[in-house]
């Protein structure tokens, strides 16, 4: 699959990552598939788990992630036009069904889709109580739900707690 705005992101944040001198621990790289679709329910503690969570698909194989976002993030002026040339899929959290119907056409097509069930980040750096998508768009789909678990983001760009 041709990404010629995904791709030079990808190598712009690992730059970034790296001049920042962050450093990463993988573990379960073995429970990533190299090939086929597959749903990455991914915990939401920053802004930036999006980026940390496609490590280890980017690791298997070079696979990149397509992620459901808010369709707010795609009206942003930097963030819309990037997020659209990375072919992530916009939600519209008061009727999803398409995004959910883009997101299995993806899947059978054989790509990963990450999705956070807690649908937004947490400012209390808890797990949230999480909503049934993931899950059932992996049953519809009939692909495997990869559970992620993003820690240190948080540290980078956060949510502000309010006082």
């Amino acid at each position: 699959m041709g990404d010629p705005v995904y791709r030079p992101i990808l190598v712009a944040a690992r730059g970034l990552f790296a001049g920042l001198g962050l450093s990463f621990d993988i573990v379960g790289l073995e429970n990533m598939p190299a090939s086929g679709g597959a749903i990455l329910a991914i915990n939401h503690t920053s802004y930036v788990d999006f980026a940390l969570a496609g490590m280890p698909a980017y690791r298997v194989g070079h696979r990149l992630v397509r992620f459901m976002a808010k369709d707010g993030i795609f009206q942003h002026p930097v963030a819309g036009p990037l997020m659209r040339g990375m072919k992530h899929i916009p939600v519209d959290r008061a009727a999803g069904a398409g995004a959910f119907d883009e997101a299995i056409a993806a899947l059978r097509r054989g790509e990963l889709i990450g999705v956070f069930p807690e649908g937004t980040v947490s400012r209390a750096f808890q797990v949230r109580p999480l909503k049934t998508g993931a899950v059932r768009l992996a049953q519809k789909a009939g692909v495997p739900l990869i559970p992620i678990a993003v820690w240190g983001g948080q540290r980078l760009l956060a949510k502000q707690v309010k006082s």
